[in-house]
């Protein structure tokens, strides 16, 4: 008999807490770019003391979420075009690859979970919610890329997406949407056929098109 007991697990560490809370609203776009923030403020959002605070952000300043200057200034990153064109090549080279590895995982569930997510982003698009879409067309993708079981190249991509939130904000508005991506569609349909080179080509063009718009 197997007297050894698992340790309860407590509720999450402060600054754990207030690093994923503020993670989620980097990463959906919450905050437009150049958005500065304070220790205290942070601290006082988030009803902690300072030493949380300030390790939330050096977690988020470390996955370049936030930015830092040298004379303590903290504030959501302004991307440059070089810097917009790097992201949209790491996307393409780790989404599509997910994307491939997903598809012989791709069962009928699954393209009608991503089909209700895509209705989703429509009615955020209807709605004009820049935070609403970036977050559903975030868990359209997630949804696809979690059938590649591939959890570093998953994480890998997800930390671009960290440090784009807030640019994603701004490309939002600039393509005044009216409609959902049509590379969704084509996705759905590519999954649907087992096609893996159009998979990959719609793949591509949905997370890459935008960004080099924004960026020229």
């Amino acid at each position: 008999m197997n007297l050894t007991q698992r340790p309860i697990e407590g509720p999450p560490l402060a600054h754990d807490r207030v690093y994923r809370r503020l993670r989620n609203r980097i990463m959906h776009g919450d905050l437009p770019p150049g958005y500065a923030l304070t220790l205290r403020g942070i601290g006082k959002s988030y009803e902690v003391s300072m030493t949380p605070a300030r390790e939330a952000v050096r977690r988020l300043a470390a996955e370049g979420a936030l930015t830092m200057s040298s004379s303590g200034r903290i504030s959501t990153p302004e991307l440059s075009n070089e810097r917009i064109e790097e992201l949209a090549a790491l996307r393409a080279l780790i989404e599509v690859e997910l994307a491939s590895r997903a598809l012989p995982r791709a069962h009928l569930a699954l393209i009608e979970r991503l089909q209700t997510i895509n209705n989703a982003v429509g009615e955020a698009v209807a709605q004009r919610d820049a935070v609403s879409y970036i977050r559903a067309n975030l868990e359209f993708h997630r949804t696809l890329y979690l059938r590649a079981q591939a959890p570093a190249m998953l994480a890998m991509a997800e930390t671009v997406w960290l440090q784009m939130g807030p640019t994603m904000r701004a490309l939002y508005g600039r393509l005044r949407r009216t409609e959902p991506p049509q590379f969704h569609r084509l996705i759905i349909a590519a999954l649907r056929a087992g096609d893996e080179p159009g998979l990959r080509l719609a793949v591509r063009s949905d997370v890459t098109q935008g960004l080099r718009m924004l960026a020229s």
